[in-house]
């Protein structure tokens, strides 16, 4: 069973993981192409589902066809298409088909993606799922009753968002996911380091839980302002849009500004979680110019 990055959380390597978006129909040639690029340089692939609620493959069965082609899923899962009896039994189907890795996420509204008159469920949200993820592993489903064909061990892990504009907010959020049961926690894009460097040392200070920070790659001026217009709580500084503006080849510029984010961020916390969308083949690039080895 491959299960490496909950082996290099418990040795407080590094961390590094990607994300790759499942298809969008039948056939996963692109996404597996992406993610075999990544084969060596992550210790587990980040599997969206329903990111910004437009639709795709169901992210249990893309993390079931990483882990097929010998790359370790993180399957993230969200809330708002499915009610507890539904997110219980697609936690025991991962895990049955040897998924360990949960990212627990309340999930975009509907109005965000392309069914905007679809029905949200949200019956739970991330910190519930998180506490149904630790009743399952307990061998209890979420009324209690005991699970007569064994309990689950999942991994689960939370998003956390250091740039919040709330920080009692942030606090509070943070503690009750690690209450909850949050093995490790992946963070929203980050730009300003001085703030996460506060998080890390007033808020997670507390634990020793993994945290990473979310780099994404910007692959022009345009991207760039079009993430900030339309991201909620994402701020990219002028001089970072001025730079790949004024460049020469926007996209490596782009690597490179990710490069130097990675870096940054090996100085203040355990790891870092690499976007780069439709662009996930750039990745080893940008870990090759942050001096981050392959991993053995």
């Amino acid at each position: 069973m491959i299960n490496n990055f909950r082996q290099a959380v418990k040795e407080k390597n590094f961390l590094i993981t990607a994300e790759v978006c499942p298809p969008k129909g039948g056939n996963p040639a692109r996404m597996l192409k992406m993610a075999e690029c990544l084969k060596g340089r992550v210790h587990a692939v980040n599997i969206t589902d329903g990111s910004r609620a437009v639709l795709r493959m169901s992210s249990l069965a893309a993390s079931v066809i990483l882990l097929k082609n010998g790359i370790e899923p993180i399957c993230q899962m969200a809330c708002r298409d499915r009610n507890a009896i539904g997110l219980q039994a697609d936690l025991m189907g991962a895990y049955a088909l040897g998924i360990r890795n949960i990212l627990a996420l309340t999930g975009d509204p509907m109005k965000a993606g392309d069914h905007k008159k679809g029905r949200s469920v949200f019956e739970l949200e991330s910190v519930r799922l998180l506490k149904v993820i630790d009743k399952l592993n307990q061998g209890f489903d979420l009324n209690n009753q005991p699970l007569p064909d064994e309990a689950l061990d999942l991994f689960p892990g939370a998003a956390v968002d250091p740039q919040s504009e709330s920080w009692s907010g942030l606090k509070t959020r943070f503690e009750r996911k690690l209450a909850a049961g949050a093995q490790f926690f992946q963070s929203q894009l980050i730009t300003d380091f001085d703030r996460l460097d506060k998080f890390m040392h007033q808020i997670a200070s507390a634990t020793d839980k993994p945290v990473l920070a979310g780099i994404f790659l910007l692959k022009s001026a345009k991207n760039a302002i079009f993430i900030k217009r339309n991201v909620p709580g994402v701020h990219i500084p002028d001089e970072i849009i001025k730079r790949l503006g004024e460049a020469s080849d926007p996209l490596l510029e782009g690597v490179k500004i990710a490069a130097e984010q990675v870096k940054m961020a090996q100085q203040l916390c355990h790891g870092v979680h690499l976007m780069a969308i439709k662009r996930e083949d750039l990745i080893p690039q940008i870990l090759e110019q942050a001096g981050i080895a392959p991993i053995e």
